[in-house]
């Protein structure tokens, strides 16, 4: 399982990138794994406001669908056309090719409510 350290992660298995007052949004590797083959995506459209902790897209994989929340609020000033038109981008680069939304952070306070890298294995590894 790889679990970048310079990543923030959800409880949900979305992790952020940040730089600066823009974070960039994707679904961690445990999370793909775990959803098998990713067959199709949804994603909001640029302008669209995220709140934190709220669906924000879907993804979907030959076993489930599952909803996208939102690690932080902001608006969606980027979205990556590259998972929508090859979902299976997500599969094979989760953390590079696979990013799925950068939002504008309306508020970079929420970041504090995220997991560092060794937070999250040690959720994920509880869960196992």
């Amino acid at each position: 399982m790889n679990v970048p350290a310079e990543l923030k992660y959800s409880k949900e298995h979305e992790w952020v990138r940040v730089e600066g007052n823009r974070a960039t949004i994707g679904i961690t590797d445990f999370a793909q794994e775990s959803l098998g083959d990713i067959v199709f995506v949804e994603l909001p459209s640029v302008g669209d406001t995220l709140e934190a902790e709220e669906p924000f897209g879907v993804v979907e994989s030959v076993k489930t669908a599952s909803d996208l929340y939102a690690p932080v609020s902001g608006k969606v000033v980027e979205v990556n056309d590259g998972p929508v038109d090859a979902p299976e981008i997500i599969n094979q680069d989760p953390y590079e090719k696979g990013w799925l939304v950068v939002v504008e952070m309306s508020d970079p306070s929420q970041l504090n409510e995220l997991m560092s890298a060794e937070q999250y294995k040690a959720m994920v590894e509880e869960q196992a």
